[in-house]
């Protein structure tokens, strides 16, 4: 098994590094989807947040209020370290089930945004990390997600910087450009993934 951490700054476009990875035959664990299911109405995940920031962070049917937690947390550098002392950890350990069913000869590839921040990179066999400039991931949040400018420039402001990411990588795909440069240059991380699975085995 080789254990990969793919990461990129928001707008960078990891979704879709991570969606063709899959199609090649990669083992995904997304963070990000596993960080949804541990806040779940009736899940300790979510007790432990609305005990720490409050009944305002619910919308009226009792699920997470993502866009008003995230209002909160990404202007306060504190209550985001909250914020992640409480869910990190339950994903992470969910993260280690999945990846425990995987079979010895798969890629397995962890999406995690938060991979720089954390200082997760010795976790993983390789790291590959998705590159955008600032520029064109500002232009993504925009235009494409429809976010405000401001709360688009906090999000990436919250995260590590692109020099941050580059220092851990050990292959990087460079997403400036247009979708369709990007298939050639997942397909050949993807030979490189899984030359060196074979070699381990």
């Amino acid at each position: 098994m080789l254990k990969v951490g793919l990461t990129g700054g928001i707008g960078a476009g990891k979704s879709e590094v991570s969606r063709l990875l899959v199609s090649y035959g990669a083992v995904l664990i997304d963070a990000d989807r596993i960080a949804r299911e541990v806040v779940e109405p009736g899940t300790p995940g979510l007790a432990a947040v609305v005990a720490a920031f409050g009944d305002g962070v619910l919308t009226g049917d009792g699920t997470l209020d993502r866009p008003k937690l995230g209002s909160i947390v990404f202007a306060d550098p504190e209550r985001l370290a909250t914020l992640n002392a409480i869910v990190h950890p339950i994903v992470g350990a969910r993260s280690a089930e999945l990846e425990s069913a995987a079979g010895p000869g798969d890629v397995v590839i962890h999406d995690v945004p938060l991979l720089t921040e954390n200082g997760l990179a010795s976790l993983y066999d390789l790291v590959v990390v998705v590159d955008a400039s600032p520029e064109t991931q500002l232009d993504r949040l925009v235009r494409l997600r429809g976010m405000a400018e401001a709360e688009a420039k906090a999000r990436m402001a919250a995260q590590a910087t692109r020099a941050d990411r580059l220092e851990i990588a050990d292959l990087v795909i460079d997403n400036d450009g247009p979708l369709d440069a990007l298939e050639p240059q997942v397909r050949e991380v993807w030979d490189e993934l899984t030359r060196r699975t074979a070699d381990r085995a």
